[in-house]
C-alpha cells in the first residue's frame, strides 16, 4: 500500500436501486411505474431507479432516482429487500436493493432516462422489465403483512376519509372483501379512528333552533380522521388489526 491507497483483487458489482411506490385513489390500489426510455428494455415498463453514485447512500440514490424519472419527492423510503440474482441484469452483475413507499396519488411527470411515468391499477400492470415483477410481489407480500400491525392504510388516504374509502383501501390490499357493518364495528370498537365532527355547522344549526340529525342513508357520508395515539398504545400492548 502507497500514499494511502490500495486496491482489491475481487471483482465489483455495480448497485442500483428500485422503488415500489403504492398510491390509492377511488379505482383502488396503485403502483407506479416508469416506460424505460433507453436500452435495455427500451420501451418497457419498470419501477423507478438506477445506479447508486460513489458519493450517496442508498437511501440518497432511490429518493434522487426517484425524484428524476416521475417528479416526486419523498423524504421517506423504506428499504424491504435486495435482489441478486447473477443473470437479473444483461448489463452486468448488478445488485439491486429495493425501498418501498406509500403516497397519497398525485401527478407524475417522466424525466431522466424515462420517457414516462404513469399510475397502474395492479389489474392492469404490464410486462416488466428486469426482475421487477419479482421485488413488486415481494412489496405486496411485506404491505399485506404490515397492515395488521401498522397503519399502513392511513398513509394513503386523505387526512379525512369515509369508512367506505378505508374498507376499501383495506380490501385492495389484502385482495379480500369484508362485511359493512362488521368493518365498521372492528374499526370503532378499536377507536382507532375518530368520527370528524363539523362543530361550527352543529353550533348553527342548534342556535337556529334545528335538530342535530345523526347520519343515515341517503346523505352525506361521516367523515373520520386515524387517531394514532391509540394506534400506538394497541401496538404496545400486543394487538393488531385483525378481519
Amino acid at each position: 500500500m502507497e500514499n494511502g491507497s490500495y486496491t482489491y483483487k475481487y471483482p465489483r458489482p455495480s448497485v442500483t436501486t428500485d422503488c415500489v411506490v403504492f398510491g390509492f385513489d377511488s379505482d383502488g390500489l396503485r403502483i407506479l411505474l416508469i416506460e424505460r426510455g433507453i436500452e435495455p428494455f427500451k420501451g418497457k415498463w419498470a419501477l423507478p431507479g438506477g445506479f447508486m453514485q460513489m458519493n450517496e447512500t442508498l437511501e440518497e440514490c432511490a429518493r434522487r432516482e426517484l425524484h428524476e424519472e416521475t417528479s416526486l419527492k419523498l423524504e421517506y423510503l423504506e428499504q424491504f429487500h435486495s435482489f441478486s440474482s447473477v443473470d437479473r441484469d444483461p448489463r452486468g452483475r448488478v445488485v439491486t436493493v429495493a425501498f418501498l413507499a406509500l403516497v397519497k396519488t398525485q401527478d407524475v411527470v417522466g424525466g431522466d432516462d424515462a420517457a414516462r411515468a404513469k399510475w397502474f391499477s395492479l389489474s392492469e400492470m404490464p410486462q416488466l422489465a428486469f426482475d421487477h415483477e419479482e421485488i413488486c410481489k415481494m412489496a405486496l407480500m411485506k404491505l399485506r403483512e404490515r397492515i395488521y400491525f401498522e397503519p399502513v392504510g392511513f398513509d394513503l388516504l386523505p387526512k379525512e376519509f369515509t369508512m367506505s374509502e378505508l374498507q376499501h383501501l383495506y380490501e385492495e390490499i389484502l385482495d379480500t372483501k369484508f362485511d359493512r357493518r362488521n368493518f365498521y364495528k372492528k374499526m370503532t370498537t378499536l377507536d382507532v379512528v375518530k368520527e370528524v365532527h363539523n362543530d361550527e355547522d352543529n353550533k348553527s344549526k342548534a342556535d337556529s333552533g334545528q335538530k342535530i340529525k345523526k347520519n343515515t342513508v341517503g346523505r352525506t357520508p361521516f367523515k373520520y380522521i386515524f387517531n394514532r395515539k391509540r394506534y400506538d398504545e394497541l401496538k404496545k400492548d400486543g394487538g393488531k388489526l385483525e378481519f
